[in-house]
């Protein structure tokens, strides 16, 4: 998993996993297992999924990479506490899942709470084959 910076600002972590080292085969099944993950997690609520690659591609203008093959973000909420209004900038959280021809590609915004970041992460990481 690589931490890094999306346009010099956003601290973002990506994972991709080729296709040969998961056992899944399609962004939806990769959804349903986070699904899973989310609806077994004692402080997690689903909130939706939303299919950005249907909705970009549906628009006038829109524009997806000839690489991508599917995209979808399943979107959910840690939130346990809201000490401030601000709180509410940095939630919900979202796991992207892209699909290109060889490879999935999770992706997902860093959270200001290091339990949130670990689950994501290890959720992530438990799709590759073990």
């Amino acid at each position: 998993m690589r931490q890094a910076l999306f346009q010099e600002k956003y601290p973002i972590y990506t994972l991709e996993i080729d296709k040969s080292e998961t056992t899944y085969g399609s962004v939806n099944e990769i959804l349903a297992y986070f699904r899973s993950k989310i609806d077994a997690h004692p402080v997690v609520s689903y909130i939706g999924t939303f299919d950005h690659y249907a909705h970009t591609k549906s628009l006038k203008d829109g524009i997806v990479s000839d690489l991508i093959l599917d995209a979808k973000n399943i979107l959910f909420c840690f939130g346990k506490e809201l000490p401030s209004p601000c709180v509410l900038s940095v939630r919900p959280r979202s796991i992207g899942i892209a699909e290109m021809d060889d490879a999935f590609v999770i992706t997902f915004l860093e959270a200001p709470n290091p339990m949130a970041n670990e689950a994501m992460e290890q959720w992530a990481l438990s799709l590759k084959n073990r």
